[in-house]
This record gives structure tokens, sequence and C-alpha cells, in this order.
């Protein structure tokens, strides 16, 4: 279990709605899991994972929510490989490049 200090860096998760909550268009296997927020900010008091703590986001607003993680990591990406791009970015740099001769 983690620990935050006070002024630590930290994410927090809240339940904005749970299953029984969500729309009844959304599909099935949508309804049948809360929807989640996940806030980034910085703790008001020292808490461990799992227990709800007050955060002061960089923006200034104060919301709370069960402490998910302590110096959350960024892990986003750009998704799988496509091919079909990869032969578009040649095409147009070749492109550009021959344009780039006749000035």
């Amino acid at each position: 279990m983690e620990r935050a200090k006070k002024g630590d860096w930290v994410q927090i998760r809240q339940t904005v709605l749970s299953p029984g909550e969500r729309a009844p268009q959304v599909p099935e296997d949508t309804r049948k899991v809360p929807l989640l927020l996940w806030v980034k900010g910085f703790a008001c008091a020292d808490a461990a994972t799992g227990e709800q703590v007050e955060i002061e986001t960089v923006t200034g607003r104060r919301t709370k929510g069960e402490l998910f993680a302590v110096n959350p990591r960024y892990i986003h990406d750009f998704g799988d490989f496509v091919p079909e791009l990869l032969q578009m970015d040649m095409q147009l740099k070749k492109l550009l490049e021959e344009a780039g001769r006749d000035d």
C-alpha cells in the first residue's frame, strides 16, 4: 500500500455514476460497470491508497476521491502500428522532396 504525504502529486478516482445510474441507451456491457473519473493534483493531507483524500489541482480546484496513485505515471501512446500510415509518410516525404527540387 502506497502512502502519500501532504503536498505529494497524486491521482484520485471518483465514481461518477454507479452501474444502476448509467443511461439505458448505453451498451449493456457499459451499463454493467461504474463511470469513473481520475483527477491529478496535490494531496491536501496524508493518505494511503484506497483512502479518501482531498486534492488541489494545478488550476486550484479542490476535489475529493479515493487515492489511486502517488506520483502517477503518464502511460499513453499512439495505438497499434498502422502499416498504411507508414506508406503514406514515405510517399509524402518523397513528394515534398521532389517538390523542393523544382524551386
